[in-house]
């Protein structure tokens, strides 16, 4: 059983083997070899960059417990770190641009196409793997916007609390406008009669 399955990738390479039988070193010409490559090649992408976006969520997260936990001293550090992944993203999807322009080209699409139409134009399992690419994609997208909404409302908390209390020091906050800042009246003189 072992020698017929040797024997028969022998001969599904031979088309790739040069002369006196050894591989050339040049891709396969079969448009299906061709296509398989390129969506192959899509899908180490787009496994790279959900790689990213758990990094991404982490990170968001832990910037979220150093919010929560008032530890300002850790928020440079935290948002650094986020910048870093957000370079890594943008990066990675140069990458997918270029791969999904290849796969497409080599499943008959035009340039530019969404991960849905790669997926409903590509063999199995190629199709399947692509569907759950979008899903996984989709699911954690949704986890970051929400991550990233509550951190923007703690910061935003974070801010209106300190600028309350630099306030408090140098004068009262007389209330609020409709965009939610503080209201500061001006420091009121006092008189003081000393003759008492």
């Amino acid at each position: 059983m072992r020698g017929r399955r040797n024997d028969r990738l022998r001969v599904e390479f031979a088309s790739d083997a040069g002369p006196g039988g050894r591989w050339s070193g040049h891709e396969p010409t079969s448009g299906s070899v061709t296509g398989r490559h390129g969506v192959e090649k899509l899908s180490l992408i787009l496994w790279r960059e959900r790689e990213l976006l758990e990094q991404l969520a982490f990170k968001l997260e832990l910037e979220q417990l150093v919010l929560a936990s008032g530890r300002t001293r850790w928020l440079a550090h935290t948002t650094r770190d986020v910048e870093d992944v957000l370079v890594l993203i943008r990066e990675t999807e140069v990458l997918r641009a270029i791969a999904a322009d290849e796969a497409a080209a080599a499943v008959g699409l035009a340039p530019n196409p969404a991960l849905s139409a790669l997926a409903d134009a590509a063999d199995e399992p190629w199709s399947t793997i692509l569907r759950d690419h979008r899903t996984a994609f989709m699911t954690i997208t949704a986890d970051i916007r929400s991550i990233s909404e509550t951190n923007r409302g703690m910061l935003a908390a974070g801010y209106r609390s300190a600028r309350e209390t630099l306030l408090s020091i140098g004068g009262a906050a007389d209330g609020y406008s409709p965009d939610g800042t503080a209201r500061v009246e001006a420091p009121r003189r006092h008189l003081l009669d000393r003759a008492l």
